[in-house]
């Protein structure tokens, strides 16, 4: 998900309105088994699943015991307890957890590589269109370079509300609905705000490296 720019306080934010609800539609189950046709094609195995508990459990049956695991910041990962789990059960290397040890005034860079590059990379995406192409907007890009490349392992879970048609229209609903959705969010917890800083757009993956879960249900922005 959109996440607030370390340096956000020197930023002006400018208010980005209220959310197109247009893209909080959920899909119909023809642009659900069409994306999903189109992202194996492009290289991403992906696959549909009718419900939250489902999903929870194909992510976490995905990452063996004591793997190095980092966690995007997702609301998707958050509403399905994964963040939770990966952080706090022990049963994984967190990420997280470790990077939450450093200071981050004198250890931003190595903050940076361990970020990166983990074995295991799990979070969402703004927007899977029926073409197969995924896109994923950020403040920071603190996960972008994990999930464009270093990361060992990505898997993505999805809400169907965030199928569209095509790039353009991903790119709508990132600017319509997810950045508006981020910009209160962040101010709900004392924070300036958010901006979209950075976009990620994956067209195909040529190793099976990034897993796509399709949920038939609304969840995250």
């Amino acid at each position: 998900m959109l996440t607030n720019p370390a340096d956000a306080a020197r930023l002006v934010l400018p208010e980005p309105g209220l959310p197109n609800p247009q893209f909080a539609r959920p899909a119909s189950a023809e642009r659900v088994e069409r994306a999903t046709q189109s992202l194996n094609a492009r290289g991403f195995p992906s696959e549909i699943v009718d419900s939250r508990e489902e999903a929870r459990r194909r992510v976490l049956s995905a990452l063996p015991e004591g793997a190095e695991v980092h966690s995007a910041l997702s609301e998707t990962m958050r509403e399905l307890g994964i963040t939770t789990e990966i952080d706090e059960s022990g049963r994984y290397q967190s990420v997280r957890k470790r990077l939450m040890q450093f200071d981050r005034a004198t250890q931003f860079r190595e903050m940076q590589k361990m970020a990166a590059a983990p074995d295991y990379m799990v979070g969402s995406a703004n927007a899977v269109t029926e073409y197969g192409d995924i896109l994923v907007g950020s403040g920071s890009g603190s996960q972008i370079g994990a999930y464009a490349y270093a990361a060992g392992h990505v898997i993505l879970v999805v809400g169907h509300q965030k199928i569209v048609r095509d790039v353009a229209e991903g790119m709508r609903r990132i600017r319509e609905y997810c950045v508006p959705l981020e910009f209160e969010r962040m101010r709900s917890i004392g924070r300036q705000g958010t901006v979209l800083a950075k976009t990620l757009i994956l067209h195909a993956e040529f190793q099976g490296r990034v897993r796509v879960i399709l949920i038939r249900d609304v969840i995250g922005f």
